[in-house]
């Protein structure tokens, strides 16, 4: 008899996992509470998918071996309680794509960074001659990936919600960038919560694996301290702390482990700012314990071109630069972006708020920004945090219309940064659809 697996959401992880089972030999079922693509639709026909959309039907999940659950779907809604008393194991895709490849697994998690981290490190590895595919919350889902391309390497860029759902799901080598307050929407606005479901692509790693984390994290350096992991434990950081650790010394990224010490000049490296040094320093050692040679290494950091939508420069117009950094949807990324700024800035800001607390970002507003102009449709707690340190507080509903207003009130030799802070579906699809229109609006000017 055929294992059954359900698959709710019919998004980028639904549609992967959606291929993969079928080609394993499962019945599939794939549930949508909202509507499906048509594109989508034809797929799963061609594929003899059995599909649904604008509803959830109990009785079609009955008997499934597995629910693999979207992970824009939240687990403390009513119908996953209906689920869990048919006592399904709901699992997320990563898990259900990780059994069936026996590839070497790079997880790459943490609220700030681990796009670019992700990227680079997937440039140092294909730099070096690897079978390395790039997968997870970037490019194709890791299902679609196992069921059509099965490479030998994976760089998994991972999000607490795929790691909410994960059983035996454990990366060779894990790394977790930095821990900072995001989606505290999802966990009962409680930081402990998300720190726990970060910490979890630790869960299932054994003596073999590694585990990478940002050592000048205090928060995530003490919850490492307390963590029992028979997994070799490497921190990256500015210093230097104990045998494994990976750290800055003039210019150089210095990679130290039991068997050796790697020194990488960074000169060269094509992304600015301490953030993406310390990003920098992730791959550096994923790629060393993987012996990459420190030449390629390198070359690599010195050619790379970052994520888009990450502090991306767009154009630069009556001497104002533009710059779109629709990605960062928390404060820590905000706080980075505006730590970079080296004049007065014109700050795009707003959006879905997830819970935010402004307080950190203060003292660089009240250096930095000469103006605010809020994107969203509900921007009163932006207005409220801020009022106290800028003068100019505009408030617009459209891209174009923002753009606008921060071109008439900035000046030469200054910035105009699209940095949200929050989500983005009060008026927008995704981060991409804001950052694409900001770079739309800005040519338009």
């Amino acid at each position: 008899m055929k294992e059954k697996i359900v698959i709710l959401g019919a998004g980028e992880s639904g549609i992967g996992t959606a291929i993969l089972a079928k080609k394993q030999g499962f019945e599939v079922f794939v549930s949508d509470q909202g509507a499906i693509g048509d594109s989508t639709k034809d797929n799963f026909d061609q594929l003899e998918i059995d599909w649904e959309e604008n509803t959830h039907t109990i009785s079609k999940m009955e008997g499934a071996n597995y629910v693999m659950k979207s992970p824009g779907i939240p687990s403390n809604v009513p119908f996953m309680d209906v689920l869990r008393d048919l006592q399904i194991p709901i699992i997320s895709e990563i898990e259900f794509a990780s059994k069936y490849t026996d590839a070497t697994l790079i997880g790459i998690t943490g609220s700030n960074g681990k796009t670019t981290t992700a990227m680079l490190t997937h440039h140092i590895l294909k730099s070096a001659g690897f079978d390395v595919g790039l997968a997870g919350n970037i490019g194709n889902s890791f299902a679609k990936e196992v069921a059509e391309k099965n490479h030998k390497y994976y760089v998994l860029e991972i999000s607490s919600f795929q790691l909410d759902d994960i059983i035996n799901f454990a990366p060779q080598i894990g790394v977790i960038t930095n821990i900072t307050p995001d989606h505290l929407d999802r966990y009962d606005y409680d930081f402990t919560q998300y720190l726990k479901s970060k910490l979890r692509i630790n869960q299932n790693q054994t003596k073999r694996d590694f585990l990478l984390f940002n050592a000048d994290d205090p928060e995530l350096k003490n919850a490492i301290d307390q963590i029992d992991t028979e997994a070799t434990l490497h921190g990256f950081g500015y210093s230097s702390q104990n045998m494994n650790i990976t750290y800055m010394e003039n210019d150089q990224v210095v990679i130290k482990t039991k068997k050796q010490k790697t020194m990488i000049n960074t000169m060269d490296f094509t992304l600015k700012g301490r953030h993406n040094l310390l990003n920098a320093m992730a791959a550096s050692t994923v790629a060393d314990l993987l012996e990459v040679s420190k030449e390629t290494i390198r070359e690599s950091l010195s050619n790379f071109k970052g994520a888009p939508h990450r502090l991306e420069q767009v154009l630069k117009i009556q001497k104002i630069n533009y710059i779109n950094d629709s990605k960062a949807t928390n404060i820590n990324s905000v706080y980075f972006a505006l730590e970079s700024m080296n004049s007065q800035t014109v700050w795009i800001v707003g959006g879905v708020d997830k819970g935010n607390d402004y307080e950190a970002l203060y003292p660089l507003v009240r250096e930095k920004v000469k103006a605010i102009v809020c994107l969203g449709l509900d921007n009163q707690k932006i207005i409220e945090s801020f009022q106290p340190f800028v003068d100019i507080i505009v408030e617009t509903q459209s891209m174009k219309e923002a753009v606008l207003i921060a071109h008439k009130i900035a000046e030469k030799s200054e910035n105009v940064l699209l940095s949200p802070a929050c989500a983005s579906f009060d008026l927008f699809e995704n981060y991409e659809d804001r950052g694409n229109q900001f770079k739309q609006a800005v040519r338009e000017l």
